[in-house]
């Protein structure tokens, strides 16, 4: 039986059949207690709980909408704060809480996992997996952590180096510990598990450094792992003897070329958004960017590359493959798959079909059979250059010729950008209005060939120019490029594949979404405003100030009759840390108060008043470096420093803006910071193995010369 004919009998209900047909594995050895465990009915039935939230999405279709309405659109406006619990860390907050009989258990930066009581805030205990502060540099897009899954007791976390971690869910002592990645290589992980009957699926990061995508299943009774599926060939096409064999011995002939081992694994990592259809018995991952991002770089004589940029779907028992969907062949603009995805049951064309909705960073949105991964539709949500359309006929792409910049060799300005006209940020589904709620952005960005790019071993390896990113300095064009970079809260109808509404937002890089049977839409924003909108008209009815950035998703539970929200606030992400001034809000940079937040009907609480970044002054240090060095030091920031301390040396208030750094004074201390990781603890590790010692007082000269001109502003 093919794949397709797979598909078809088990969307016929015909699951026995499917799975003998074939091919499937034999399902792994796990126990039967593990295997049906009530965590995993609930997560199915997850309507009927709803004073609880145990996955990730809420339920496996990952709606993130909530059937509770005792907050609703007549009385939101008597919402206030229950508590809040300033958290011990001061980098991105991205994770989704999850709410077990009163108890939430979220996570923040660095991978810490921490358990409150949900109505009171007490903290009842924080589990710190101590990763090594050196790890941020193998971490493109800041020190974040998605969350925890819950399974019969215990609780699994992914940390930033890369192991899978069980936790006792009442004391959060550790249980056991995999490491599910190979030492020395830059992996990580900032996504949140999920646990299907009994197995703990789990992929990671790191494509912008050159490692090979996967994603692995563990036993949550003892760390055993299960299987894994491999999301792109091997470099010497032999067999890993791993679940994805069979599927990457065809995909082969979609890398053409010999490739060059010096370029890394590929990339195609599984970083973020998973689901699962219980009836169908599908898991559905979404893949990740290629690495290096221009094609020419992986597959030197072209092709689609598989299954970068492409939804998966795989047996949860084994990994077996059962089919897949492209979205962008041979990506070399980061149009990540791994956004959110959505299961519904839709009416299209007089037919009820089992579909999958995603709205990834392509700027198309998609909608599949999620039997088969055929398309049904896929019409642009945002604004879209590099393509001019979906062919529906082929589910390609019509792609401008003008955006291979790896061919033509010129600047690409392509929307969306490598931050996508939707990232991770989840979005919800509301099935009483039928309208899904995304978290929209616009921010262009110049896509330009590297012509003599080789790998770094430390920092990003991309293979495109950063140094393209940079602005000049006059004042009309720095403010015609930041009034396009923008951000909304857009209502979705996948049916009539249109806009119903949107709410524009100050910036544009914008929080997560939670829909709930109120008829309110929750969504945090860039500048700390968590609101609710009216579901199905977009006003906003409510707004409460977190004094920083949101891009988190909130949940909604209850406890003794009475509904909650809740929140995990703080400032982060790669669009502050690469985006230079862009990512600053109306007042400047966006501070970061990390937070957890609970609200409620007629609460009174309130948040200490904030105070105001205090001024600092530059430091009056003279240039001392000629035009030739201070070039020299220009391209090697751009090679490798602008990935955290941003475009144009302007800190997007994430990490200590280098402008305002006491240490450019001192060319010794300089170099012992950036060279040889005098701070590697706190996430800054030495560079000597990128550049050398002219290479990084180059760097200072460039730092001093964008001081001077930050000065001549103010």
């Amino acid at each position: 039986m093919g794949v397709r004919a797979c598909a078809t009998a088990a969307a016929a209900g015909l699951f026995a059949l499917a799975l003998q047909g074939c091919g499937s594995a034999p399902a792994s050895p796990i126990s039967e207690a593990t295997i049906n465990d009530p965590t995993g009915l609930a997560i199915v039935a997850a309507d009927s709980t709803p004073e609880n939230w145990l996955s990730h999405g809420r339920g496996y279709d990952e709606t993130r909408h909530s059937p509770l309405s005792q907050i609703d659109t007549s009385n939101v406006a008597s919402l206030g704060l229950v508590w809040s619990h300033d958290l011990d860390t001061d980098r991105g907050q991205e994770a989704t809480p999850l709410i077990v009989d009163g108890v939430i258990y979220t996570t923040s930066a660095w991978s810490k996992v921490q358990a409150f009581d949900g109505v009171s805030g007490k903290l009842l205990w924080q589990y710190d997996p101590e990763v090594p502060g050196a790890t941020a540099a193998s971490a493109c897009c800041d020190v974040v952590n998605r969350g925890v899954a819950y399974w019969g007791g215990k609780l699994f976390v992914g940390t930033l180096d890369g192991r899978l971690v069980a936790l006792d869910a009442a004391t959060g002592k550790p249980v056991w510990s995999v490491a599910t990645v190979e030492p020395g290589k830059n992996y990580t992980i900032t996504g949140a598990p999920r646990v299907i009957r009994g197995r703990v699926i789990i992929g990671n990061g790191g494509a912008e450094f050159g490692v090979r995508g996967y994603v692995s299943a563990y036993d949550a009774e003892d760390g055993d792992q299960l299987w894994r599926f491999y999301t792109v060939p091997p470099l010497d096409g032999k067999a890993d003897g791993a679940a994805s064999d069979s599927a990457l011995a065809t995909m082969l002939a979609t890398w053409p070329g010999e490739r060059d081992p010096n370029m890394g694994g590929g990339g195609g990592t599984v970083w973020d958004s998973m689901s699962y259809d219980p009836d169908l018995d599908l898991l559905y991952i979404g893949v990740g960017n290629g690495s290096y991002w221009p094609r020419s770089l992986r597959a030197p004589d072209g092709g689609d590359t598989l299954f970068v940029s492409s939804i998966v779907a795989l047996r949860p028992d084994s990994g077996e493959y059962v089919w897949h969907y492209q979205q962008t062949p041979g990506d070399q603009w980061d149009y990540t798959a791994t956004a959110h995805m959505i299961l519904a049951d839709l009416a299209i064309d007089g037919k009820m079909r089992k579909v999958l909705m995603q709205a990834p960073k392509n700027g198309f949105f998609y909608v599949l059979d999620r039997t088969n991964g055929k398309l049904i539709s896929a019409e642009p949500y945002t604004v879209v250059n590099w393509a001019s359309k979906i062919d529906l006929k082929t589910g390609r792409p019509v792609i401008n010729p003008e955006a291979d910049y790896a061919r033509t060799g010129k600047t690409w300005l392509s929307l969306p950008g490598p931050t996508g006209g939707h990232d991770w940020m989840p979005m919800a589904f509301n099935p009483a209005t039928g309208l899904v709620y995304i978290p929209e952005q616009q921010a262009g960005f110049p896509y330009r060939l590297d012509p003599g790019f080789e790998p770094k071993p430390l920092g990003v390896n991309l293979g495109i120019d950063l140094g393209a990113m940079n602005l000049p300095d006059d004042k009309a064009t720095r403010q015609a490029v930041r009034a396009s970079v923008k951000g909304s809260l857009m209502a979705w109808d996948p049916v009539h594949k249109k806009k119903v509404w949107s709410v524009p937002h100050s910036g544009a890089w914008n929080g997560g979404v939670l829909s709930t049977a109120g008829g309110l839409v929750f969504q945090g924003d860039g500048e700390g405003l968590l609101s609710a909108y009216d579901a199905s008209s977009g006003d906003r009815l409510w707004s409460y100030d977190l004094q920083t950035g949101i891009v988190a998703p909130p949940v909604t539970w209850a406890r003794d009759g009475k509904q909650y929200v809740t929140i995990v606030a703080g400032w982060g992400g790669v669009f502050p840390l690469l985006g230079g001034d862009l990512a600053w809000g109306a007042k400047g940079p966006i501070p970061n108060r990390s937070r957890v937040l609970t609200f409620a009907l007629d609460a009174k609480g309130a948040l200490p008043k904030a105070q105001p970044i205090p001024a600092r002054p530059l430091p009056d240090v003279d240039q001392f470096a000629t035009p030739k060095l201070i070039a020299l030091g220009q391209k090697a920031y751009d090679r490798t420093c602008v990935a955290c301390h941003g475009s144009g040396a302007a800190s997007g208030g994430i990490v200590p803006d280098l402008r305002y750094s006491p240490v450019l004074a001192d060319k010794d201390t300089w170099q012992s910071v950036v060279a040889d990781g005098l701070l590697a603890e706190r996430g800054m590790v030495g560079f000597r193995e990128n550049f050398s010692a002219e290479e990084i007082e180059g760097i200072r000269a460039y730092v001093i010369e964008r001081s001077h001109v930050l000065r001549s502003r103010q």
